[in-house]
């Protein structure tokens, strides 16, 4: 049976009760939204994308940026009633909202379910302390594990999101990261490079020297490792790397560090590239034919077909080709 295509139409209402500014933060130049949508332009915002997509297909409106939950409860229903009508007439199957960890009780949740919410992304950043310090987050560790627990202990699917490359990020620190938030029992996650953005006290640190942002290929070397953390245990990984809004691709707010209109594809070119190496131990100028699955075969060829080059130093010829018996990362080469 074929799986159903899944859709999330966003609604983003941006810097609503943060109680801080992170070092990093600056929602009006990343999301490109200056202020909260009048209640007639999420209807807008909401049967525009309705009318764009398949029918039977399954459908989630989000409610990004700010912190959801840390907004006057009747704002949140407010918000929560206008998606209603969705919901009851079968257009719409659920809600997800992304919040702080240390916004979340039993009052909150309890409004949350009352309006369908089915998913909650807790914006965690980072699980190791220094790197919540010095990036101004205003909560702790415990604080994402206690909001974790309650979310699914209250019946809700669990959602963290993180960032590598903060202020005093490891690689090492960042791993560690991704594998907590395996423990915590999330089912999806996010993971975004950390990048420096116009007016935001990180731009002050990085004018100073005192902030340096990752290379693109170090952030791609870690967004490597912590893929295969969360692909090993079923977390799915909704987003990797910023979305690329008219902002930061004009170059208007983005200021340094590994933005790449294509980061997820760089990642995933750099895990075939060590799965294929090996391939080259046997090569003598032979040809070389790899079948994998169809999902993975841009992949497997590599962004600006990088492996296929890699492999092409080593072998007379190489083509790559689908083959819908194979499944995930799996592949088989024919050397002759």
């Amino acid at each position: 049976m074929n799986k159903l295509r899944h859709y999330t139409i966003p609604v983003f209402v941006p810097e609503l009760a943060c109680p801080n500014r992170c070092v990093f933060c600056n929602q009006q130049k990343i999301s490109g939204t200056l202020c909260q949508p009048a209640d007639k332009e999420i209807y807008e915002i909401i049967e525009e994308r309705i009318a764009t997509i398949p029918a039977g297909s399954e459908v989630e409106i989000g409610f990004f940026g700010g912190n959801f939950t840390g907004i006057p409860m009747a704002e949140q229903a407010n918000l929560l009633h206008i998606v209603q009508p969705y919901l009851q007439h079968g257009q719409v199957s659920s809600i997800r909202i992304s919040t702080r960890p240390d916004y979340i009780d039993r009052q909150r949740l309890d409004l949350l379910k009352r309006f369908g919410v089915r998913t909650i992304e807790l914006g965690a950043q980072s699980l190791d302390e220094e790197v919540l310090k010095l990036t101004g987050r205003g909560h702790t560790v415990e604080d994402v594990r206690k909001a974790s627990r309650m979310i699914l202990d209250n019946g809700f699917l669990l959602g963290l999101q993180m960032m590598t490359g903060l202020p005093g990020d490891t690689q090492e620190k960042s791993v560690q990261t991704a594998k907590e938030i395996v423990r915590l029992g999330a089912s999806s996650t996010r993971i975004y490079p950390t990048l420096v953005v116009k007016d935001t006290e990180l731009e002050t640190l990085f004018r100073k020297g005192k902030y340096v942002p990752l290379t693109i290929e170090n952030a791609v070397a870690w967004a490597k490792e912590i893929v295969l953390v969360f692909e090993a245990s079923g977390v799915k990984i909704i987003r990797l790397g910023l979305h690329p809004s008219e902002g930061l691709l004009h170059g208007h707010n983005y200021v340094a560090g590994p933005f790449h209109v294509s980061f997820s594809e760089l990642v995933h070119t750099e895990i075939w590239n060590n799965l294929l190496k090996p391939l080259t131990e046997n090569a003598a100028e032979k040809n070389l034919r790899i079948a994998v699955a169809g999902h993975q075969l841009n992949a497997a060829v590599g962004y600006g077909g990088k492996n296929r080059d890699m492999l092409k130093r080593y072998f007379h010829r190489v083509k790559f080709y689908s083959d819908p018996a194979l499944e995930g990362r799996a592949y088989l080469a024919d050397i002759c």
